[in-house]
């Protein structure tokens, strides 16, 4: 079996359906090979790294070339202990050498449209909202992946968005800035290993000229067996198919994590989602 076909075996979960040959390159077998990593060296992240990873961040698209976004890195530790205990006491937010928190940045453009006169009702519209968003996470995946190619780690901490206020009182965010979600970045410790986690089907997500949610049925359920040989093999203590589990965490507010007056922190911070 060739790497790329190992790769393939664990992104799909062995036997749940991944294709067996693909088109590759060393961009394409890096990707394959993403994991999220929670375990790191106390080594810091150079500013040379952080540098580039910057530069490939601001390399993806912006829609409208708008740059409705920007990035803080934080490194102190007092601030990264304050933002763990904001994204629900998450460890690795507290030991990562370098946060990296995404946001969706509004004031900027506010700013410009003040400085040449000219009106900015359009920042108001929900619309404007999602350019910042969207923006924001394209920044930070090609970021990931020039992490990732430097030899680092990272995951996604979502948990950001648990307590906006807090956060943005925490990094001194203007009105209309709010942090979309979080990045730790290390060297991974090589005592915490961390699992490529398998993902469904191509048939699950991919559509030829039409949505089908029939036809999602036989991959979902290749990929319940998937998962549960991973939870299995990781000794991960969740009950259920990815389908529970899945169900479980949508099952009304209380399952959010606070999130559910996410409206209600957005209209705070400035953004009036019209």
């Amino acid at each position: 079996m060739s790497l790329v076909q190992q790769r393939l075996h664990a992104r799909y979960g062995n036997d749940a359906g991944g294709p067996l040959e693909i088109a590759c390159t060393p961009l394409i077998e890096q990707l394959l090979d993403h994991r999220s990593v929670r375990g790191y060296l106390p080594d810091p992240v150079s500013d040379d790294m952080l540098a580039a990873i910057i530069a490939a961040a601001q390399s993806a698209a912006s829609s409208s070339n708008l740059q409705a976004w920007s990035v803080i890195a934080v490194r102190d530790p007092a601030t990264r202990a304050a933002l763990a205990e904001c994204a629900g006491g998450q460890a690795h937010v507290r030991d990562a050498p370098l946060q990296l928190v995404w946001l969706a940045d509004l004031a900027r453009l506010a700013h410009v449209a003040e400085t040449t006169g000219r009106p900015a009702e359009a920042l108001d519209y929900t619309e404007m909202f999602l350019v910042g968003v969207i923006d924001a996470a394209l920044a930070a995946q090609n970021a990931a992946a020039a992490a990732e190619s430097l030899g680092l780690g990272m995951v996604y901490i979502g948990g950001m968005r648990n307590q906006p206020e807090k956060v943005a009182e925490l990094l001194a965010l203007p009105q209309r800035v709010v942090a979309v979600f979080g990045m730790c970045v290390g060297h991974p410790d090589p005592a915490h290993y961390a699992a490529v986690k398998p993902r469904p089907p191509q048939s699950v997500v991919l559509h030829h000229e039409k949505y089908s949610l029939a036809a999602q049925e036989s991959g979902i359920e290749a990929y319940n067996a998937a998962m549960a040989r991973f939870y299995d093999e990781q000794r991960m203590n969740v009950r259920g198919t990815w389908a529970v589990h899945s169900a479980k965490r949508i099952a009304g507010p209380q399952t959010l994590s606070g999130r559910d007056r996410l409206v209600e922190a957005l209209r705070a911070r400035g953004f009036q989602l019209k």
